[in-house]
């Protein structure tokens, strides 16, 4: 079985260990230069590591120690290589502290850290970075904040939102995905998928798990993904090698968030990504949005999507008109709940969102089971 070489931390020069045998031998630099009959000076360099062993050498040095000349010129060929190649993983380590040095103003280091993305050693953290942000050289990721899904943050006026993280957060979402192999998707099966989610969400259940794995029977890739600092992002959705995909970081761990977050991403795929397989959509928390993505058609769209699925149009229309000026009656939206076979968490939520009123007690467990 062959082993791979590891490469020493230092290369040991042959004149170290001859040293030793000197020593064990008990002959001074003068007794051995006069037995070999070389100059006291050139030994002792030998020793130093300063000047190497040639063949000649090796031959006297194997009649005056007893050592055969073939191991002192592999003790030196050995040498060579390890310094050869401890010179070259120097020159390697350099350069990539260089390129780390530029290309870390791009990439939220400390939330990379975190996640265990990255590790300290700018060698494979160069390349765990290409593969990431899936480029050839890191000089890329310069221009890749101006690109249209990520340029609407750098003109954000919202103090909480940082183009840098929100970027690798959604790279690092789209680099689990592709490591993740679901079956074909079909929209066709719109209905049915949402019927079965819905089913879901009333139990509440081990329901991050049966969600993800709902989706993944559908052909859609779910990556739960906590966010980092100046990240206030609740989902993205897009296509993953064939597959269109959705991330979500859980920011408020609720069931009416997730839920709404959940169906706002599919609304993205079933309107938009169906047909665009190369859109991305990134949805931040409302009070993050700018008013010109909150009032796109497309997000208008997915929040219709949202609401209708989790609650039909019409059922909620007829609830609405007796809708009290305030959130307390945890009795009628339970009893609606029950009709329109949906969690109760969701109907509040969706009460809350009307009245603009998110604080009142309530009895109703928001809790993701």
């Amino acid at each position: 079985m062959m082993t791979k070489n590891l490469l020493p931390a230092i290369a040991t020069h042959p004149g170290t260990i001859l040293a030793n045998e000197m020593e064990a031998n008990e002959y001074s630099q003068i007794d051995l230069a006069k037995l070999i009959d070389i100059k006291r000076s050139q030994l002792n360099e030998i020793i130093k590591g300063k000047r190497n062993i040639n063949a000649d050498l090796a031959l006297l040095l194997e009649k005056a120690l007893g050592i055969d000349a073939d191991f002192w010129m592999e003790a030196q060929k050995n040498y060579d290589l390890d310094k050869a190649r401890i010179e070259a993983k120097n020159k390697a380590q350099l350069e990539a502290i260089e390129i780390w040095n530029v290309a870390k103003a791009f990439i939220p280091v400390s939330f990379y850290k975190k996640e265990q993305v990255i590790s300290g050693n700018p060698v494979a953290d160069n390349q765990k970075i290409r593969e990431i942000y899936r480029v050839v050289n890191l000089d890329q990721l310069a221009t890749m904040s101006v690109q249209s899904h990520y340029h609407r943050f750098k003109k954000s006026t919202k103090l909480k939102t940082d183009v840098v993280n929100i970027m690798g957060w959604v790279k690092l979402v789209q680099y689990k995905a592709s490591e993740v192999i679901v079956p074909t998707f079909n929209h066709e099966n719109q209905e049915q998928l949402i019927a079965d989610l819905r089913a879901i969400l009333l139990k509440n259940k081990d329901t991050l798990n049966k969600v993800q794995n709902k989706l993944h029977d559908y052909g859609i890739k779910l990556i739960y993904q906590a966010k980092g600092e100046k990240t206030p992002v609740d989902g993205v959705s897009f296509w993953s090698n064939g597959n269109p995909a959705i991330g979500m970081t859980l920011r408020h761990n609720r069931l009416d968030n997730f839920a709404f977050t959940l169906f706002h991403e599919l609304g993205h795929i079933f309107k938009h990504l169906v047909n665009n397989d190369t859109a991305e959509f990134i949805d931040l928390e409302t009070k993050n949005e700018e008013e010109e993505y909150k009032n796109s058609t497309e997000e208008k769209q997915a929040d219709h999507f949202a609401q209708n699925s989790l609650i039909k149009e019409e059922h909620w229309s007829q609830f609405k008109k007796n809708l009290p000026h305030n959130n307390n009656n945890d009795a009628a939206m339970m009893a609606f709940a029950k009709q329109v076979k949906i969690h109760p968490s969701i109907v509040r939520g969706r009460v809350c969102f009307a009245l603009n009123n998110f604080r009142s007690y309530t009895s109703i467990s928001n809790d993701i089971n």
